[in-house]
């Protein structure tokens, strides 16, 4: 409940937040816990909403290499600044805010509110809890806070580029985007 007070807190500015994570090694063990479970929750929602699809591992692995480039180049940063400090209170409040998010994002999904408004509107979510967490917890300046959030945008982006290159995705469904893509274009 503490980690949902201070991912809250984080949401809307608050300088406290910092006091609602367990900040030490148990607190970190305790925030991989969690999202460990809202990945494998989030992987298997597809089969759990009756959706024929076989892909949990995948999923899964998807999601350990995307977290692992984002992590890479954030702790990257960290040292090019000198604060190495606070990769552990980035990476617990990182993990809990994940967590909740993904939480939310799934409860969307199953509810059936996805769409492109509530995509948009938790990405500004996102977007503000990931700045609050380098200003608030980690206490980067505003030029750090900066090459912090583009470094970890980069890390994903060579990981989503990884990814294309381990899981392509199946012939049916890039031949049905290129016809999709020609039909757009008049073609």
């Amino acid at each position: 409940m503490a980690a949902g007070r201070g991912v809250l807190a984080l949401f809307v500015g608050n300088r406290q937040a910092g006091g609602y994570f367990d900040l030490t090694p148990r607190g970190l063990a305790g925030s991989f816990i969690a999202l460990l479970l809202v990945s494998v929750l989030n992987a298997a929602m597809p089969t759990i909403m009756g959706i024929e699809d076989d892909s949990i591992t995948r999923a899964l692995l998807v999601v350990a290499i995307l977290f692992a480039m984002q992590l890479g180049f954030a702790a990257i940063v960290l040292r090019q600044v000198r604060r190495q400090d606070g990769f552990l209170p980035y990476l617990v409040a990182d993990n809990w805010a994940t967590f909740f998010l993904t939480l939310i994002s799934t409860a969307l999904v199953a509810a059936g509110l996805a769409n492109d408004f509530t995509l948009v509107a938790l990405g500004v979510v996102v977007i503000v809890v990931e700045v609050n967490i380098a200003r608030l917890i980690v206490t980067l300046t505003p030029l750090q806070i900066a090459m912090f959030l583009i470094a970890q945008m980069v890390g994903v982006s060579i990981g989503l580029v990884l990814v294309a290159f381990l899981f392509p995705l199946p012939s049916e469904l890039v031949e049905a985007a290129a016809n999709a893509a020609a039909s757009a274009a008049g073609v």
